[in-house]
This record gives structure tokens, C-alpha cells and sequence, in this order.
């Protein structure tokens, strides 16, 4: 065994080990989840040997379970029933960002200036509530789209186009939302954009194919032309719906939430992929004269856009968020990643722990209180590093004097 095989042995070892406790301990029943309703229907159609069942009955996320199929026909080896079958098409979703982990765990190493950093890189890709979230509202399918996103920044930040297309190519059939991250990847890219392209078209295609044929994907064509009625706090279009009615939601009446207007209905999933596009044509000149780790905040970025400008933001939306500025801070700082750290407290609270306590509009004053002025800092620092270092230096010099143990750089 090479000394670099048994320098990762460790780390893979506690990688398993979480996956296999969240999938035992997260995943402990299939019941009032969207997987329950979304794509167990088409898993058990699978199971069933019906072809042409499973794929006129898979989501909009149909990608995602072709790329999961074997793992539920794994499920007939012993009979496995509906548990078997939940957890069973979630271990490669997790298993994908403990290998992310691991991934960052190794690159962080190198820089880290105390040995505990890069276990700290690996704990928050892992033992992260917001990843505990989408695995028990039943998305799997989420974690398995941020780690293929993340990989495909890597690839392309290692100038490994083709590796980063077919990455790319592969997060997208995954789930369309990962469509934001074709942006950042090419900018990240510094050579070779056709061939990453063609990498990804193909192996998009590949995935989706079968659906197409089958006249399958037209609830992807209605999801990305509607929001489907869904209004929630955590967006900047709250405030603009009107107040007075009842939402009925999974768990039953909201009272206090707002009914979105037409327009935003209607523009909302357009606007989320518009958005991070202008976002990376703007800022392809100046990250192109600048370091490859600064695609990973942009990705961060348009990922934050995502949560931000989507009616149906929810928490685990913002776990794509974490995973990228886990990325960028294990290459280019040498102490635990404070920013990841911070973006997961902050969406854990606002998100999750207000729930019930605080009215919805107070929810999404909490939730923008700390959304937007991030957005804002990380746009600033994208396009203007100078003039950011000037206005985060008091900040930075308070950090250094009273905590600087958790100041490395």
C-alpha cells in the first residue's frame, strides 16, 4: 500500500462509518416523505419489472433515479421491502459526499496549520443538520447533485475538462437545478470548454434519454415554467405576496404565510437560472486572471442565488452552499472552514429552528437578515477583491485579536 493510500485509509474509514449511521438513523421511515410520493412509486414499478411503469411514474427529478436504479433492484435480492428500498437508493447519494469529503479532507491537509482542520473539513460535509434535513423530507437526490457539482469544480479547477463535463453532465440529469453550476465550472475551466460541453451533453443525454423516448420529463418542462403554488419564507419574493389565506402544507395548515402573484409564479425558476448566467458572464473576465479557487465562491454564489430567488426554498437547499465554501476555504485558508460553519448555523436556525416560534414574515426578515448581505459580500468579493479587503479588513482585524485560534488564513 503507498504512504498516500494509507494517509486517506483513516479518513474513508470515518467517511463509511457516517454514511452508514445517517442511513440508519436518518432514513428511518419512508412514510410522509416526498419520497414516499415522489419516486417510490416509480422505484416499486422498477422492482416490479415494469419498465414502462417506472418511467411514466418517476418526478421531475427522473434523472436521479435512473442513476439510483440498481440500487433498487438490489432490494429484490432478499424481498426487501419499502425501508430496504428508502435507504437502500440514498447510500450513493451519501456515500457522494463522503467521498467529497474525503476529497477535501486530503487537499485541505496540506495547508491546514493545526492537524484537527482537515477532520473538521470532513465533520461539516457529513455531520451537517441541513444534510440530515434532505435525507428525512425524503432527497436523497440533493446531496448526490451537490457532491457531482463539486466534483465537476474540482475536475475543472484540476484541468480535467472532459472528467468535469461528464460530471457536469451527470448532476444535471440528476436534478435540472444543478444547471446553475454549468456557469461556474467554465469559468473555472481554463482550457477546454467544448470538449467539457460535449462531455456533458452526451452524458446527459445517455441518462435522460429513455424518458424522452417514453414521453416522460413533461413534469421537469411544467416545473421549470411554474412554481406550482409554493410560496415559503426564505425567499426575496416573500414579501411581495399578498396575506390572509390558509396554506395547506405537508404537515397540515399555515396560518400567517402568503399566496405568491402570478408574476412570480411564473418567473421565479426562469429568473434562478438567468440570474447565476449573468452572474458568471459578468464576473468570466475578471476570475479568468485570477486563481481557479475563486470559481468555487462563484459556485457558492449561484448556489445562494439559487436558495435566495426560488419560491420553494427550503433548508437543504442551502447544503450545496456549505459544500462549496467547505471547497474553497480547505484550498485556500489554513484553518477550519469558519465560513461553511457559519452559513450552516445560520440556515439551521432560520430555516429550521424558527419555525413554529416566530411568524413567517419574521422568519424571512431572519433568513434575508444573513442571505443577502451574504450574497452581497460574496459578489464584492468576486468582482471587486480590493474594495472588499478594505471593508472586511476592521472585521478581520477583531477576528485576528479575540479569536486567533479560528483566524488562520
Amino acid at each position: 500500500m503507498s504512504a498516500r493510500a494509507r494517509d486517506l485509509l483513516l479518513p474513508i474509514l470515518a467517511a463509511t462509518a457516517g454514511v452508514v449511521l445517517l442511513v440508519l438513523l436518518a432514513l428511518t421511515t419512508a412514510e410522509w416523505t416526498d419520497f414516499e410520493r415522489e419516486a417510490q412509486p416509480a422505484f416499486q414499478a422498477l422492482r416490479g419489472g415494469n419498465l414502462h411503469g417506472f418511467l411514466g411514474n418517476s418526478p421531475a427529478y427522473a434523472g436521479s433515479l435512473a442513476l439510483r436504479a440498481p440500487f433498487a433492484l438490489m432490494t429484490n435480492l432478499w424481498d426487501g421491502g419499502t425501508l430496504a428500498l428508502f435507504r437502500l437508493v440514498a447510500i450513493p447519494c451519501v456515500a457522494a459526499v463522503a467521498a467529497l469529503g474525503v476529497v477535501l479532507w486530503s487537499q485541505s491537509r496540506g495547508r491546514a496549520a493545526r492537524r484537527l482542520t482537515p477532520w473538521i473539513v470532513l465533520a461539516v460535509c457529513l455531520a451537517n443538520p441541513l444534510l440530515l434535513d434532505a435525507l428525512q423530507m425524503g432527497h436523497a437526490e440533493e446531496l448526490l447533485g451537490a457532491a457531482l457539482c463539486l466534483g465537476a469544480a474540482l475536475a475543472a479547477g484540476a484541468r480535467r475538462p472532459v472528467l468535469a463535463g461528464v460530471l457536469l453532465g451527470l448532476a444535471v440529469a440528476n436534478k435540472p437545478w444543478a444547471v446553475v453550476a454549468v456557469g461556474p465550472v467554465l469559468v473555472t475551466l481554463r482550457a477546454g470548454h467544448v470538449r467539457a460541453l460535449a462531455s456533458a451533453a452526451v452524458v446527459g443525454a445517455v441518462v435522460l434519454a429513455p424518458f424522452v423516448l417514453a414521453g416522460g420529463l413533461a413534469t421537469t418542462t411544467a416545473v421549470a415554467h411554474s412554481g406550482g403554488g409554493f410560496f415559503k419564507p426564505w425567499e426575496v419574493w416573500w414579501f411581495t405576496g399578498d396575506h390572509g389565506y390558509v396554506v395547506a402544507q405537508t404537515l397540515g395548515p399555515q396560518r400567517g404565510w402568503r399566496i405568491p402573484p402570478d408574476w412570480v409564479e411564473r418567473w421565479s425558476h426562469p429568473i434562478v437560472v438567468l440570474a447565476p448566467a449573468l452572474l458568471c458572464a459578468a464576473a468570466w473576465q475578471p476570475l479568468r486572471r485570477r486563481r481557479w479557487e475563486d470559481g468555487l465562491l462563484l459556485l457558492a454564489l449561484c448556489f445562494l442565488l439559487r436558495g435566495l430567488l426560488d419560491v420553494w426554498n427550503t433548508s437543504y437547499y442551502a447544503l450545496p452552499v456549505v459544500l462549496a465554501l467547505v471547497a474553497w476555504e480547505a484550498h485556500v485558508r489554513s484553518g477550519p472552514p469558519l465560513l461553511a460553519i457559519g452559513v450552516t448555523a445560520m440556515a439551521w436556525l432560520t430555516m429550521v429552528q424558527l419555525q413554529g416560534l416566530i411568524s413567517p414574515d419574521a422568519q424571512a426578515v431572519a433568513y434575508l437578515a444573513w442571505a443577502v448581505p451574504l450574497a452581497i459580500a460574496l459578489g464584492l468579493r468576486l468582482v471587486a477583491p480590493e474594495r472588499f479587503a478594505r471593508l472586511a479588513e476592521p472585521a478581520g482585524t477583531v477576528v485576528r485579536r479575540r479569536l486567533p485560534m479560528l483566524a488562520g488564513a
